[in-house]
C-alpha cells in the first residue's frame, strides 16, 4: 500500500539519518490509501529551514516558503516541498493565520490540517499517523474537517470550496456538520480574492464528474456567488421537444460527457448560459432560442474577464460557444475550411466533442452522425493539408510588396483574396499562378515602379 519512489525514500533516510523525524504528509498520505499513485509527494519534518538546508546543502534549492518553513528540492524527478512542523495562531482576515511556529510534534503539525483525510502522516519507521480519524472517514466515504468545522472554515473560507472540490474528485459525501458549517458560511467565500476561487472553481469542473460540484456549490448557495449567470438555468423549461431537460440539466449533462480539458469544459459549462434571455415562443407552442449562442458567448467572455482568466483562455471559450450551434449547418468542404480557420485546428476538435455532447443530452433519440461524418471531413482536409490559412499559402506579404504592390492594407486584402480562391480550388496554391491572380485583380494598386512579374495581358 505504501510504496516510496527512491528519491522520497532517500529524502526521508537521508533527515533521519541526521537526527530529524520526516514524513510524506498530506494528500500524497491520502491517494495512497486509495491505491492510487500521488501526483506529487510533500514531506514534514522538525528540521528547521536552515537545518533543512544544511542535511540538503548538495541540492539546488527553492526558498519560495521559506519564511513559512518550506524549502523546495529542485530534483530530476520533481520538486519535493519540505516544511517544519507548525502550529498556527488564529485566523483574523478568513485566510491567514496571525502567527505561525515551529513545532516538533506532528501530530500538532497535522492539527492545523483542513480535513481529515488529508491530516495523515507516514514513514517507514512509524507507520501510518492518523490521530483524526481519516482512514476510517475514506473507508467511509466522507469529508470531514480537523476538529470544529466552524473553526476551520473561519480560518480560511476556501476551505469551504476545498470540501465541494474533493467531495466531487472523490465522490464522498460532506459529513453533516460540515455540510451545515460550509452552508452556514458560504456566504463568506466572496471575501476570498477571485484568483483563489477561480483555482479551486476549475479543479472542480475538471474532475470526472463535475456535475456533481456543480450540485454542491448550488446546495451550499456558493453557486449564486461564484456563478450566479447560471442560477437562471435551474428548472428553466425549453418548451421544445427536441429537449427532453430544462437548461440546468442539460449543461451538467454536457459538462459531464466532454473531456477534461479546461476551455471545452468551460464552454459546456457557458453554452447554453444565453437561453434563458432568449427563448421566443411561436404559435405552435414550441420554444426557440434565436441567437443564444451569441449572447452565451458574450456572457462566457464577461464571466471568465471576472474570473481574471487569460485572454487566451477566454478567447477558446467564446469561439466555442459561439460556434456551438453550427451543428446544425450544412457545411460545404470550403465551409468547412472557413470553420477550422475560425475556429483553429487545435480547437476544431474540441468543438465537434462539445457538439455531440450537446446532442446526445438534448433526447435519447438524437443523432450524431451528421457530427461523425463532418469529424472524419475536417481530419481528412487537415491530413491532406488543405489550405484554409494565410500562412499555408505560396506566398506572402514580402513577394507581393516584391511584385510592385504598396505596403499597407493592400497587401492583406489581396492575401485574404487569394486565400478565398485557393480554398475554392487549392490546384491554384503555387507561387507563379498566385502571382497572376493577384496582378490580375489588383493591377491599379500597383506602385509607379516598374512590377518585377510581367503583368498579365488585357
Amino acid at each position: 500500500m505504501f510504496y516510496l519512489p527512491k528519491h522520497i525514500e532517500q529524502i526521508l533516510y537521508t533527515l533521519e539519518k541526521n537526527g530529524y523525524k520526516a514524513y510524506i504528509v498530506g494528500g500524497s498520505v491520502r491517494d495512497m490509501l486509495l491505491n492510487k499513485a500521488p501526483k506529487d509527494y510533500d514531506i514534514a519534518t522538525n528540521a528547521t529551514p536552515e537545518e533543512i538546508e544544511k542535511v540538503f546543502s548538495d541540492y539546488k534549492k527553492l526558498k519560495i516558503g521559506k519564511e513559512y518553513g518550506t524549502i523546495i528540492l529542485v530534483l530530476e524527478e520533481g520538486n519535493v516541498e519540505i516544511t517544519t512542523f507548525r502550529k498556527e495562531g488564529i485566523y483574523t482576515d478568513g485566510r491567514r493565520p496571525s502567527w505561525v511556529l515551529f513545532s516538533s510534534n506532528i501530530k500538532e503539525d497535522l492539527s492545523r490540517r483542513d480535513f481529515t483525510i488529508n491530516a495523515m502522516a507516514y514513514n517507514h519507521r512509524d507507520g501510518l499517523i492518523d490521530p483524526y480519524g481519516g482512514e476510517e472517514d475514506l473507508r467511509k466515504g466522507i469529508i470531514r474537517t480537523v476538529g470544529d468545522p466552524k473553526d476551520r472554515f473561519n480560518e480560511d473560507y476556501l476551505r469551504i470550496l476545498r470540501a465541494v472540490r474533493f467531495s466531487t474528485q472523490l465522490g464522498f459525501f460532506l459529513e453533516e456538520s460540515t455540510y451545515v458549517a460550509a452552508k452556514k458560511y458560504s456566504q463568506n467565500i466572496s471575501n476570498i480574492s477571485m484568483e483563489r476561487i477561480t483555482h479551486e472553481f476549475f479543479k472542480i469542473i475538471l474532475c470526472d464528474k463535475p456535475s456533481r460540484g456543480i450540485k454542491l456549490l448550488e446546495n451550499l448557495n456558493l453557486l449564486k456567488i461564484i456563478l450566479p449567470e447560471l442560477i437562471p438555468t435551474i428548472e428553466f423549461d425549453q418548451e421544445n421537444p427536441h429537449h427532453e431537460k430544462d437548461v440546468y440539466q442539460h449543461t451538467l449533462c454536457v459538462l459531464d460527457n466532454t473531456s477534461s480539458i479546461l476551455q471545452l469544459r468551460l464552454a459546456a459549462l457557458f453554452h447554453d448560459i444565453g437561453k434563458p434571455y432568449t427563448i421566443s415562443i411561436d404559435e405552435e407552442g414550441v420554444g426557440h432560442f434565436y441567437g443564444h449562442d451569441r449572447l452565451g458567448a458574450e456572457m462566457s467572455r464577461e464571466i471568465l474577464t471576472r474570473f481574471k482568466c487569460s485572454n487566451e483562455l477566454i478567447q477558446k471559450v467564446y469561439i466555442l460557444v459561439k460556434e456551438h450551434m453550427n451543428h446544425h449547418t450544412n457545411f460545404t468542404d470550403k465551409g468547412l475550411k472557413r470553420l477550422i480557420r475560425r475556429v483553429g485546428e487545435e480547437e476544431i476538435f474540441n468543438l465537434i466533442e462539445l457538439q455531440k455532447a450537446d446532442i446526445r443530452c438534448s433526447n435519447k433519440d438524437a443523432s450524431i452522425e451528421h457530427i461523425i461524418d463532418r469529424e472524419k471531413r475536417i481530419k481528412d482536409i487537415l491530413e491532406k493539408k488543405e489550405v484554409y490559412e494565410l500562412n499555408q499559402l505560396d506566398i506572402n506579404g514580402r513577394d507581393l510588396i516584391h511584385l510592385g504592390f504598396k505596403e499597407g492594407i493592400i497587401i492583406g486584402e489581396i492575401l485574404e483574396y487569394l486565400l478565398e480562391k485557393v480554398i475554392e480550388n487549392p490546384k491554384l496554391n503555387h507561387k507563379k499562378i498566385l502571382e497572376e491572380l493577384a496582378l490580375k485583380k489588383y493591377f491599379p494598386y500597383l506602385s509607379n515602379t516598374e512590377p518585377k512579374a510581367k503583368n498579365p495581358k488585357h
